[in-house]
């Protein structure tokens, strides 16, 4: 492929982006380049981007970047999925998940640098099949983690004119609001299929990546690209129970797995029944009741039943070279 049949398509939430700014760095990049011209397609409510991802590659593009929130990259990637055409993330958004665990710049001007001059990674996939309280299905992409519980009862209770002034601290007033009910979920569950087993828990998280907002590492052994789901349940039982959460997600994995004498004092520590890590490749889940559940920090309604599993390393994503 020649220069200049390469080109590039833009997929963008024009809420969070300032377009003017963006088509003067995209323009400036693009004759740097001897690129063909780029595209351009804008998101709304009723189309967030999966189909203009879609409608990117019929038109030609070959890399594809996504100027908006977590949500803005997750449905780009849903579109995006299982082809050649990499994914460039433009961060726009309150948490950048997916950027932050990739360790990529938050700078726009260097991120569209990323997309015209850099190189390709692959990235694991998960998908999540929901299943309804009416029986109907419906199947999503995930690239950071998909979870069911309080953090989906926290997404559903933020406050959207408070995230824009405060961003992410949002989450701490809708954490308390969410913990004012009794919080709890009943499940069965099973890993790899696995015999399926009962548990209770305030949240279960479902994780391709480990790092939460905050730089809260959350699931210290989660690689974008192992090939396996990380899945961490939270079972406090009390004030107690969430002082040993917080120990364990700030200072152990925050602090001491950083450093190589940290990482040998947690040899000595002991797991806390707090926290239950797992890993597999495939995680099935059927509640007591239909409870809200989320995707890559998205709210997505309740469902009774959720099926996870990883697609080893089916997406690109773009990388400074």
């Amino acid at each position: 492929m020649t220069v200049s049949e390469k080109r590039a398509a833009v997929v963008y939430n024009p809420i969070k982006v300032d377009e003017d700014a963006l088509r003067s760095l995209i323009a400036d990049a693009q004759q740097a380049e001897g690129w063909g011209e780029t595209l351009w397609f804008a998101t709304t409510e009723d189309e967030p981007g999966t189909s203009q991802a879609i409608e990117a590659i019929a038109q030609g593009a070959t890399v594809v970047l996504a100027a908006g929130g977590d949500g803005t990259v997750r449905c780009v990637a849903q579109g995006l999925h299982n082809t050649d055409v990499p994914l460039c993330l433009l961060p726009s958004g309150t948490g950048n998940l997916l950027a932050r665990n990739l360790e990529l710049s938050l700078d726009l001007a260097q991120s569209v640098t990323t997309a015209f001059t850099g190189e390709d990674r692959t990235i694991d996939v998960g998908i999540v099949e929901a299943e309804r309280a009416d029986g109907t299905r419906e199947s999503f992409t995930f690239l950071v983690m998909a979870g069911v519980g309080l953090d989906a009862q926290m997404l559903q209770n933020t406050n959207p004119e408070l995230k824009k002034r405060v961003g992410w601290l949002a989450y701490v007033d809708a954490i308390a609001r969410s913990l004012k009910g009794n919080g709890r979920i009943r499940l069965r569950f099973s890993v790899d299929g696995s015999t399926p087993r009962a548990m209770t828990a305030h949240t279960v998280l479902i994780g391709n990546c480990g790092t939460l907002p905050g730089n809260l590492l959350l699931l210290p052994d989660a690689l974008v690209d192992d090939g396996v789901l990380d899945v961490v349940a939270l079972r406090p039982q009390g004030l107690i129970g969430w002082v040993q959460i917080w120990v364990k997600v700030v200072w152990e994995n925050g602090v001491l797995r950083r450093s190589q004498v940290g990482r040998k004092m947690l040899s000595y520590t002991k797991e806390v029944r707090t926290l239950r890590y797992m890993r597999g490749k495939k995680f099935v889940a059927r509640l007591s009741r239909p409870e809200e559940f989320e995707l890559d920090g998205d709210p997505f309604g309740t469902a009774v039943a959720l099926k996870a599993r990883v697609d080893p390393l089916s997406m690109k994503i773009r990388v400074p070279a």
